[in-house]
């Protein structure tokens, strides 16, 4: 099964908004198949923002953060396919083009879960589910990708 993560993610892996997130983050992408997650290259821009604008690094500090994560998973680029697909999600489920392209993305790259905890849970799109890593309960398929990786 192939996986996507939403910047949140990333951002709480990088240690902002806390030491707990970040643990919880990072204790989460170690237990992921490494080979089968991908990040969409939306993600990779929105994360330095954050980083640059939240975390107050400086821009080669976020800039670093961003090729150790390219160089850690696959990244998924933004196609005109997935652009328009984008825009037409954004238009059906009011949701913001960003978020719709980061969906887009990830359904273009054969995923079946997008790791968010902005998006609505359990919203499927194109056979992309989005799943909150962070909750508790853990949606059934994240559970069942994590049960399998233990085993």
């Amino acid at each position: 099964m192939r996986i996507a993560f939403d910047t949140n993610v990333l951002t709480y892996a990088e240690g902002i908004n806390g030491v707990k997130r970040r643990d919880a983050a990072l204790a989460l992408i170690r237990r992921l198949p490494q080979e089968a997650t991908v990040v969409p290259v939306q993600v990779l821009g929105e994360l330095f923002n954050v980083l640059v604008r939240k975390g107050g690094k400086s821009r080669s500090d976020a800039r670093n953060a961003l090729l150790s994560w390219r160089d850690t998973f696959p990244v998924v680029e933004t196609s005109p396919e997935v652009m328009l697909a984008a825009a037409d999600l954004a238009m059906d489920h009011q949701l913001g083009i960003w978020d719709a392209v980061i969906l887009s993305a990830a359904s273009q790259a054969g995923c079946r879960l997008l790791l968010s905890e902005d998006l609505h849970e359990g919203f499927t799109w194109a056979g992309v589910t989005v799943a909150n890593p962070f909750s508790s309960p853990r949606h059934a398929l994240l559970e069942a990708l994590l049960g399998e990786e233990t085993e």
